[in-house]
């Protein structure tokens, strides 16, 4: 899962991009990365946090009235620079891309490139599947005479042989902005606009939060194989390519997503509100007797407010998080999460001592933060504490970008949820199910793949063991 934005208009765009990726930095804290072009592409990437990478002399450099940006968490190929985006080609001339998302034929296309296009990719970032395949296509147009239709009909080209999630957004050297979606729409994508004393800027932004900081009007979602070019007269060229039933990622609002974006018309916070009301019912049927409720910050506080509501009992804030440590979730090993979570979080002992508890977390995906959580509500003396889950339990591995990739490290796909309860130390048990989701996204269909096993895409078991090899190997240092 990753952050992209988008912007061109008739000002300079760099300081847009650095904000846009500053406002998506919950999406992704391993690298970030721009380019603009102005006559020529402007680049600078690097591992690290948005405000880490970009000093004031690349504000200076970056010029430009066109760009992208990228803030990445890594799912497919190693963290270093080299992976990190923009990725930009001169083949067959001036191309920029980033994506959002994950290749799910990635070896499949990664050796068509070199037999088909003679094209040998440079890194082991699934992007490159999706810039060099477009290139390619781009390829048999007359290139002399590149009209908008035909990088559209590249685009769709694209779509018809990559299989995966991925929203796109591309630099077509003296062109325009270009942006398309995967087939499902699993991925989330934004059309915006802004008009200024030098006219209309657009911009393309993974969620409705960038244009809300950056004074834009949101003007929709991008649909499911959807294609959108913008050319250099701000002129909106756009067309439904390849396209198939929608599946948006249900974990977006669930987890990825910041509470405060709309996403496809719906607000993420009260989504969470919903599924905290869901489980109130199912502590409510246990007989218990709840004294307060404690959210997990900071995804579990919308859920945990819902579920304080409805049971007409204080929501208190028991555990205090340290703004300055990354999300534990999408730290790459498992080590890494447990020394996270061990330094991120700290009870309020006078709020918790001796109280009957409720937690309630996003999700419980590997358990250990959990448990770890847990115990630090016990050595503060809570007097009993119910774990409660806002989604239901993680059995099957996620192949479209986000960090779940491998079985045997998902809790609930190898225990019964009495053995997780015992796993945690908890009191009690909770987790919404697949049922009280489908009523809450009713009339709007998600993927739920992570717990129902139902993958919309096809050939998800050669993605699932391809993914699961790569993770393995990494994890032996063999990578």
């Amino acid at each position: 899962m990753c952050g992209i934005v988008g912007f061109s208009g008739k000002k300079k765009v760099i300081a847009d991009l650095i904000l846009g990726l500053t406002s998506l930095q919950h999406r992704g804290q391993d690298s970030a990365g721009i380019v603009t072009f102005k006559d020529m592409f402007r680049i600078k990437k690097g591992l690290g946090l948005v405000n880490e990478v970009f000093k004031e002399k690349h504000i200076h450099r970056l010029k430009g009235k066109i760009g992208i940006g990228h803030v990445r968490y890594t799912t497919h190929g190693t963290n270093n620079k080299g992976n990190a985006q923009p990725i930009v080609t001169n083949y067959p001339f001036g191309i920029a891309m980033v994506h959002n998302g994950n290749v799910t034929n990635y070896e499949k296309m990664n050796q068509a490139l070199y037999h088909d296009y003679h094209v040998l990719p440079t890194s082991t970032n699934d992007l490159e599947i999706l810039l060099y395949t477009f290139a390619a296509e781009l390829e048999k147009k007359d290139l002399g005479h590149i009209a908008a239709e035909d990088i559209l009909a590249a685009a769709q080209a694209t779509q018809e042989r990559v299989e995966g999630a991925y929203a796109v957004i591309s630099v077509i050297a003296n062109h325009g902005l270009l942006a398309f979606m995967d087939p499902n729409g699993l991925r989330p994508l934004l059309l915006g606009k802004k008009e200024t004393d030098k006219g209309w800027v657009f911009g393309l932004a993974s969620e409705s939060v960038t244009f809300d900081h950056l004074g834009y009007e949101v003007i929709r979602d991008l649909q499911p194989g959807e294609i959108l070019f913008i050319d250099n007269n701000q002129h909106i060229h756009s067309r439904i390519g390849h396209q198939k039933q929608r599946k948006f990622c249900i974990f977006e609002y669930i987890y990825f997503a910041r509470e405060d974006s709309i996403i496809h018309d719906k607000l993420v916070a009260g989504k969470r509100v919903r599924m905290g009301q869901a489980l109130a019912h199912k502590i409510q049927a246990a007989g218990l007797q709840p004294d307060i409720v404690i959210d997990v910050p900071s995804s579990g506080y919308f859920a945990a407010s819902g579920l304080a509501e409805e049971l007409g009992i204080p929501h208190h804030r028991g555990l205090v998080k340290s703004n300055y440590i990354g999300r534990s979730f999408i730290s790459p090993k498992q080590s890494e999460r447990e020394a996270i979570v061990k330094r991120k979080l700290n009870p309020i002992k006078n709020t918790v001592r001796d109280k009957k508890i409720v937690v309630v977390d996003d999700s419980i995906v590997r358990g250990t933060t959990s448990k770890r959580i847990v115990k630090l509500l016990r050595q503060a003396g809570a007097k009993e504490i119910y774990f409660a889950s806002a989604a239901p339990p993680i059995k099957h591995p996620c192949i479209y970008g986000i960090d779940m990739s491998i079985s045997t490290e998902l809790i609930a796909a190898n225990k019964t949820l009495e053995a997780i309860k015992d796993f945690i130390e908890a009191d009690a048990l909770f987790y919404n199910t697949a049922e009280d989701l489908d009523h809450i996204f009713a009339n709007f269909s998600t993927c739920t793949a992570c717990y129902t096993g139902n993958y919309p895409t096809d050939n998800a078991q050669a993605a699932l063991k391809h993914i699961e090899r790569e993770r393995l190997l990494d994890k032996k240092g063999c990578s």
